[in-house]
């Protein structure tokens, strides 16, 4: 299953003392607090279990279910797979079979539909996940709680090391190449890859040197970076030959479920995570609100700290849309060097993702919703416009929303239409690129995406940055699908193909 759907694996049900235990995992790509967790229903064997017998364990805390919407302040991280314990009234035995149904409705925090008011919180894009499995009881001892997401227990920096490898061509593109570890999504959620062994692996497959992160989704002290986590940093680094690039930063305004985040906490939030970026080393930080008063307080600080603060242009957005004039138009105000855009190529689409066609077609769409959804998709109206009229689709057909998850509305968020010559009026103030793609066909061409004009448009255009592979396939692709980092070096040899054809 996707990053989007997975709760639980095949050993999921585990023994424990007050009854039996369900290992989840966190079916979203970043980490999340556990105050976006809005409900949790189980049934075991076809009864449904009382609220007040579901708690979760996570990282040495226990958790009871009915209070996790206040537990604001306590991070899931994406490589941890916390219990959710039922308590019953004999514990069962190892090797006892049961029928599992859960359903879990996440409120996402920094994907904002409507902002809060003086009354109340503001909408967040939310993610329902049902599972209906037989699973098997397996000892408590095997469940072995995956590694951290940040470094591997074995610390290689004294291993012999071949050096990193030399990033092919990179010298003959007039702009870097690397990726953004984003990409490797679904190995790092399930625990397949940490850090540092997806960093080795980026070293031997030749897809640097530059590195992004998302910070939700590699660091464990989120928003904070521990100096133990710098001096680790660091060394891998050194010892690969990596330059920093990007640092994304979300911000999680719905982090509370009472109230939005006032001015003052959207401040301090990204104050720690500007600090966490400049003792990184990196130079430029993906920013994800431009208001205006967050942006005069957060300028100085910027240049205290000698980073870039780049607005990220996405999907269903292009450089023309309406809420992008309003950044721009505050850019002309505060008239810095230090603020500028990264273009991710979700904005400027030729076609829907053939990935998302396909999951959504598993999960239930005939082909007569999926042409429907194409057709919606390819108009000019509002992305919210384009929502509800699929929606309201869907529910004429007899077909509930929810069964989508959020790819009901996240179709449209996550994949836009722009023309792609919009990017050169900006091009002065494009200071990073997510050169987002979902597949690589038979001819190493991305299907839904026309890299060879997005790539002559950039070169052409004079961008010096980096051109960041952004792989976002594992939210439509099941886990060993297809191999990320594989497909990030065939994306590259794309891009280096297209810089020189004419």
């Amino acid at each position: 299953m996707a990053t989007h759907d997975v709760l639980i694996n095949d050993s999921a049900l585990r023994s424990h003392p007050e009854g039996v235990a369900i290992a989840l995992q966190l079916p979203w790509y970043r980490s999340l607090w556990l105050s976006a967790v809005q409900s949790v229903d189980v049934s075991v064997d076809g009864d449904r279990v009382a609220p007040e017998r579901l708690s979760l364990e996570l990282a040495g805390g226990r958790h009871p279910v009915a209070e996790l919407p206040d537990r604001w302040d306590v991070l899931w991280f994406v490589g941890d797979h916390p219990l959710l314990v039922i308590e019953q009234e004999e514990a069962s035995p190892v090797g006892a079979s049961h029928r599992i149904e859960l359903s879990v409705v996440l409120r996402l925090p920094y994907m904002q539909i409507a902002p809060g008011t003086p009354e109340g919180p503001g909408t967040y894009v939310p993610n329902h996940v049902t599972v209906d499995q037989e699973l098997i009881v397996r000892d408590s001892a095997s469940t072995g709680t995956p590694s951290d997401g940040t470094f591997s227990v074995t610390d290689r920096a004294g291993a012999e090391q071949s050096g990193p490898a030399e990033p092919a061509a990179t010298g003959e593109l007039p702009f870097g190449l690397g990726l953004t570890l984003y990409s490797a999504t679904a190995e790092l959620v399930a625990g397949q890859l940490d850090l540092d062994s997806t960093l080795q692996r980026v070293a031997d497959l030749g897809i640097g040197p530059g590195i992004e992160i998302v910070a939700s989704q590699t660091l464990r002290s989120y928003p904070d970076v521990t100096e133990s986590f710098v001096e680790r940093w660091r060394r891998s680094f050194d010892r690969y030959g990596f330059t920093a690039t990007s640092f994304g930063a979300n911000l999680d305004m719905g982090r509370r479920n009472d109230r939005d985040m006032t001015l003052d906490e959207e401040y301090d939030f990204t104050r720690r995570l500007f600090d966490g970026a400049h003792r990184l080393g990196f130079p430029l930080v993906r920013i994800q609100s431009a208001k205006p008063e967050l942006l005069r307080r957060l300028l100085p600080l910027a240049e205290e700290l000698e980073l870039k603060m780049a607005y990220e242009i996405h999907a269903p957005h292009g450089p023309d849309s309406e809420p992008i004039l309003r950044v721009r138009e505050v850019y002309e105000e505060l008239d810095s060097p230090l603020l500028g855009f990264v273009a991710d190529f979700s904005s400027t689409m030729r076609r829907m993702a053939p990935t998302l066609l396909g999951t959504m077609g598993r999960m239930g769409l005939d082909s007569a919703a999926l042409d429907r959804l194409q057709e919606i998709w390819a108009t000019d109206e509002p992305i919210q416009v384009r929502q509800e009229e699929f929606l309201g689709y869907l529910r004429s057909r007899g077909i509930d929303p929810a069964t989508l998850g959020p790819f009901a509305r996240l179709a449209f968020n996550m994949q836009g239409h722009v023309d792609v010559e919009a990017w050169q009026e900006i091009m002065p103030q494009i200071m990073h690129v997510h050169a987002k793609f979902y597949d690589i066909d038979e001819d190493g061409q991305e299907p839904a995406i026309d890299y060879p004009r997005l790539v002559r448009i950039f070169a052409d255009g004079g961008f010096r940055g980096w051109f960041s592979s952004e792989w976002e396939g594992h939210a439509f692709a099941d886990l060993g699908q297809v191999d990320s980092l594989e497909l990030v070096r065939r994306q590259h040899d794309l891009i280096r193909r297209s810089v020189h054809a004419r």
